[in-house]
Formats: C-alpha cells, structure tokens, sequence
C-alpha cells in the first residue's frame, strides 16, 4: 500500500480491516509466545539493576529478585554484547527484548537524511543483538513529531524506514515491536489510529510494544489494549501520576490495574510484562516484582 496514503484513510479502514488481520496475526504470534510459556514472565529492563558491579552479579540479582527475563539496550558495541550474552547465560536468566533508546537520538522521522539513516542503522543493530541473544522482540519508537517534523511527515517517513527493516526482521526471525510513547513524540495518539498504523504493513514482523502508563495522558490502557488485542507482543509497566504528570510505581498512580489484569486476561496475552521503572537496590527490585505479582500477573 503507498506509504502517502493520508491517516484518515487508515482509520477509515481500521475496523473493516482490523478483525480479519488480528485473528491472522494471533495464530502467528501465539507460535512465538503461548507455546512457550506456561505463564506470563517477568521482566526489568538493565538500566534498573544496580551498576556499579559486573554484569553477571547484576543478572543473578535481578534472577533472585523474582524476575525471568532481562531488557538490556541496544547497542553497536559487540564486545558489549558478548559480554551481556555471557554473563545472562551464567546467571542462567533469559534476555526476552532489546530496548532502541537511539531512537530519540536520531529519530527515523528526522528530516535530516544522515540522522534519519543513522537510525535505520540503529535499529539495524538492535535487531542483531536481539538475534544474537535469542530474544523475541526490538522496542521502536516509529516517529516523532516536532515544529520542524509534521504529523503527515512523521506517517510517511517512518513507514518508509520501517519498510526498509522488514526483510532483516524476517530473515532474523525478531519482531519490530512499536511503542506508543504518547504525548513524548505526539505521535500515533488514538489505540484505532496505532492499530490502523501496525494493520497497514501486513507483515506479522509489525507488533505493538504496548506501555501501560505512557498512553494514561491521553486515555485508558484497558481501552488501548482491547483495541489493540493479538498485535501486542510486549508490555511495558509503569504507573502515571496525574497530578505531577510524573511516571510512578506500580500501584503508586492512577492506573486501575485490575481492569488493566482484565483486559489482558481478555485479551490471551501470554507474553512478558518488563517493567519501566527508577533503578534501585535489592529490596526495591523485590518490592517491584512483588507489586506485579499482586497487580498485574494473572491469579494462578
């Protein structure tokens, strides 16, 4: 479908087309998730775990705190990467997703081509270190709009550069999971108009990395995720505070979890929830995962 194709389109066709794509996406994904876990894992992204010790010793906390699958960042460093690999695998914990926090840096939406290339082979990178560690997915953060970047530009230049990943994402097996980042990048701001947005690629490499408290500014979670159903392969937690308009711990904001639990349940999501949060030491990463354990993660 041409990339120029105008967002009211897209929305036009979203519920037409939507339900006949979500139910051929779902058998897809569940190949890749419900076959393999009896439960929802729990996950923590590297940059919450303490720094000051190697690696390994960071791993072994994070796999005592309670949680089964790490999100380290993406990175050009192959010397890093090895050196992740090995000290997950002696910590015997999974890496389940590559974080591309590169993408504010040079964003794929820039209208300075070499940023924007530079983001491609950011992105490029991710998917690499996401093959190499056996994990599922790459956080993407598709587009943001800015005075220089219209909303229209940010629609057509990230599904061209998108487009351009696909062929790797395929050939690597590892799913280009988009997150809504809300009013951060002003960018795909409705649960029809990202549903819309994922649907219009066909591929079943597209996904959503879904953040419950990045899209609490400009709605309800529990909305989004029915809305976005089978294209959500990984989960971010966080809690939204909407008096300091600040990101907070779970339970700690405005979040109604137990309809956000329900909606997942309603859903079959059966992948892994990462949380998004402050670092801290043992007792707080403990306090964390018990917090998703009461909260978020299905009775047993």
């Amino acid at each position: 479908m041409n990339a120029s194709r105008s967002r009211r389109d897209f929305l036009t066709t979203a519920l037409a087309m939507g339900g006949a794509s979500a139910l051929a996406a779902r058998s897809f994904a569940e190949s890749k998730t419900v076959g393999q876990h009896s439960r929802n894992k729990r996950g923590v992204r590297t940059g919450m775990l303490p720094g000051k010790i190697p690696y390994v010793e960071r791993f072994k906390l994070a796999r005592q705190c309670g949680f089964d699958q790490l999100e380290p960042p993406a990175t050009f460093n192959q010397d890093d990467v090895a050196q992740i690999q090995q000290a997950a695998a002696e910590a015997q914990i999974e890496i389940g997703s590559v974080s591309n926090g590169m993408n504010w840096k040079y964003p794929l939406t820039d209208g300075d081509p070499a940023v924007a290339q530079k983001g491609i082979e950011a992105q490029t990178a991710a998917l690499h270190n996401a093959h190499t560690y056996g994990a599922e997915a790459i956080l993407t953060i598709p587009g943001v709009v800015t005075a220089a970047v219209t909303y229209r530009d940010a629609w057509t230049r990230s599904r061209k550069q998108i487009e351009q990943l696909l062929p790797l994402a395929e050939s690597l097996r590892v799913y280009i999971a988009l997150e809504e980042v809300g009013d951060q990048a002003k960018f795909l701001l409705t649960p029809l108009e990202f549903a819309a947005y994922i649907d219009d690629f066909r591929s079943p490499w597209i996904k959503a990395y879904f953040d419950v408290g990045n899209v609490m500014p400009l709605g309800y979670p529990q909305d989004w995720i029915h809305t976005l159903g089978p294209r959500i392969v990984k989960v971010h937690l966080k809690d939204f505070d909407p008096k300091t308009r600040m990101f907070v711990n779970l339970g700690d904001g405005a979040v109604d979890w137990a309809a956000v639990r329900q909606a997942f349940a309603d859903i079959g999501y059966a992948g892994t929830f990462t949380v998004e949060l402050n670092g801290g030491d043992e007792a707080y990463l403990r306090d964390v995962c018990g917090r998703m354990e009461r909260l978020v993660m299905p009775p047993a």
